[in-house]
């Protein structure tokens, strides 16, 4: 049967009806596609918590564990503490073998002692092959050294004390070499700590200063060099905490048996106190001095900074209170001489070519505190010393503009108020010591020397970039307090002169006399400055004026109305009414939205800065 063929149009229906068929197929799988993507994206409410978490902790979690096996391979941390283990396991091995009495002691101490330094060794040939176990090898010879030499001298006493001494340096010199072959800081580190705790250790609290302080010297010196590989100011503090603590012990027991009358046992060394303490306080400063130079224009180290001055204040104490009265004097003396050169250093400073003259103001602060403690021990005048660092100070001050150096000018202010401070500890009271009239001129030169530099500063700004006075005090308010304590001293030194004045009335009249004196005296000084402060218009004395009166009227109603009677009274509780009318009309007649006339120039970069702006801005 024959086959019949295909009209065109036959053709064309198949192929529509094929193509209609494909399309349903292609819309039922979208559908299914849809449905599922949907149940994808669907809203949190539709679905519990869990499974959200899950599904986050499922994609999160391979991630996060690789990047910690990442970082553990990367540390090499697991071949690390393996390595210390085995470590720890034969020095365990050893101690054992040792507290058996399988070998002699002196035998244990020797391996112990080879086994430590075989690790030093092996981490310093580890090192040169770049091998991540390297440092722990280093680090854990150079804990182990100490801890044998310490507990073998100490608890066994199979050790003497001169080799102990000498493992310790050694050991901080070897580790000291590997840090500069390598350039890398664990083994300095880690010999530094090791020498000074351990060196501390030997035999406390009744050590042989002398090789005790040999290997704290070495620390020191040690701390200085790794603090040029790496910022390291913890190691510096604490290597010369504990220098400083060990030498104050020296110190106070040497004192304290010399003040007893009692013979110095042989620990304490007593003709290697002074040398040894010269060479630490000449050692610190240079130390400073270095790390100032070496940190050029980059930050310099706080450490370096607070290192002349802390060496300053600890040396002279300790100096001071070991020697017997007689050499007192001669400790003042070189006090002196050491100040000058402290001055002198900071004047050296200033003059390099170096941005912002780092370390001209911790050379001047140290000097000013050696003045400050070493004047009364050399004059034996108290009083008349503080007029002296008065006077320094403000030579200081005018060297501070032309250095253009604000740490400086503030350390020119907080000897004025150590100045001022002291001298009303001195002369508070009614003593003799205190209402000698002698006490009239260092009194009133500091007011005299202390409200110049107030005007001073008054007309100097303080030079810009100082941490303190550009984001602490940009206003300069602190030199309010150069008034307060001019005031102060001015107040003494007329008080010294009414005491003895009051000495001619009647003696049953002169306490309540010179008691009620000193609110007059008062109230009186705060009308004088409400009347300055008026006419200047000066806002910042308008304030004090406010402060001292306010002063006044607690000591009349609090302490004068309670204790005094009679004319004196009468004049006391006057002088404050008068003083509370003049600034009321002061304050009354007191320009409220006038510009104040200011008596300091404006600061340069205040005043220079918006011209530059505007300038700008028109081109």
């Amino acid at each position: 049967m024959s086959h019949t063929a295909e009209t065109p149009e036959e053709k064309v229906d198949e192929l529509s009806a094929r193509i209609r068929a494909l399309e349903r197929q292609l819309e039922a799988m979208t559908e299914r596609t849809g449905s599922g993507e949907a149940a994808k994206t669907a809203s949190p409410d539709s679905h519990p918590p869990a499974t959200t978490s899950t599904l986050h902790s499922d994609e999160e979690s391979p991630d996060f564990s690789e990047e910690v096996l990442s970082w553990v391979r990367r540390a090499a941390l697991l071949p690390r503490l393996s390595t210390l283990c085995f470590m720890l396991v034969v020095a365990l091995i050893l101690r054992t073998i040792t507290d058996s009495g399988l070998i002699a002691r002196s035998a244990g101490v020797s391996l112990g002692m080879f086994y430590a330094a075989g690790l030093i060794a092996f981490g310093y040939y580890k090192y040169g092959r770049s091998s991540p176990l390297a440092p722990v090898l280093t680090a854990c010879g150079a804990l182990l050294m100490p801890v044998i030499v310490v507990e073998t001298h100490t608890h066994f006493q199979s050790l003497p004390l001169v080799p102990a001494y000498l493992a310790l340096i050694g050991t901080g010199i070897g580790t000291a070499y590997i840090s500069r072959r390598f350039n890398v800081f664990t083994p300095i580190s880690v010999g530094i700590l090791g020498m000074a705790l351990g060196g501390a250790a030997i035999d406390y609290p009744h050590p042989y200063f002398p090789y005790l302080c040999m290997v704290l010297i070495t620390a020191n010196v040690m701390g200085y060099y790794a603090a040029g590989l790496k910022q390291c100011s913890w190691l510096r503090w604490t290597t010369l905490v504990v220098t400083m603590l060990m030498l104050l012990l020296w110190g106070l027991r040497l004192g304290q048996g010399l003040s007893q009358g009692e013979t110095p046992t042989p620990d304490l060394a007593v003709a290697w106190f002074l040398p040894v303490l010269t060479v630490f306080a000449l050692t610190f400063p240079v130390l400073g001095l270095l790390g100032i130079i070496r940190s050029k224009s980059s930050k310099t180290s706080r450490f370096d900074l607070m290192l002349p001055i802390l060496n300053a204040a600890w040396a002279f104490t300790v100096a001071y209170h070991a020697i017997e009265a007689p050499g007192k004097r001669i400790v003042g003396i070189i006090g002196i001489i050491a100040a000058i050169a402290h001055l002198a250093l900071s004047f050296w400073l200033a003059r390099r070519n170096v941005m912002g003259a780092p370390g001209t103001g911790s050379f001047a602060f140290a000097g000013g505190i050696l003045l400050a403690l070493a004047l009364p021990a050399a004059t034996g005048m108290f009083t008349l010393s503080l007029a002296a660092i008065s006077l320094v100070a403000i030579f200081l001050a005018v060297m501070s503009r032309v250095w253009k150096n604000g740490g400086v000018r503030l350390c020119t202010y907080l000897f004025h108020i150590y100045s001022c401070t002291a001298l009303v500890i001195m002369l508070r009271g009614e003593g003799a010591a205190a209402t000698d009239l002698i006490n009239i001129l260092p009194a009133g030169l500091l007011a005299i020397v202390i409200l110049y530099q107030y005007q001073w500063c008054r007309r100097n700004p303080p030079p810009a970039g100082h941490i303190f006075f550009s984001s602490i005090d940009d206003k300069d308010r602190s030199a309010a307090l150069l008034l307060v304590a001019a005031l102060l001293c001015g107040y003494y030194a007329m008080r010294i002169g009414m005491y003895h004045g009051v000495h001619l009335l009647a003696a049953d009249a002169r306490h309540e006399a010179f008691r009620c004196g000193e609110s007059v005296l008062i109230n009186l000084s705060a009308a004088g400055l409400m009347l300055f402060a008026y006419l200047r218009a000066n806002r910042e004395i308008r304030n004090i004026a406010v402060l001292v009166t306010i002063t006044g009227g607690l000591k009349v109603f609090l302490s004068d109305l309670i204790g005094a009677h009679g004319l004196p009274l009468v004049l006391s509780v006057f002088s404050f009414g008068l003083t509370a009318a003049i600034e009321s009309v002061a304050l009354g007649k007191w320009p409220k939205h006038a510009v104040e006339r200011e008596e300091e120039p404006e600061l340069p970069s205040q005043a220079a800065v918006p011209l530059v702006s505007s300038s700008e801005g028109m081109g």
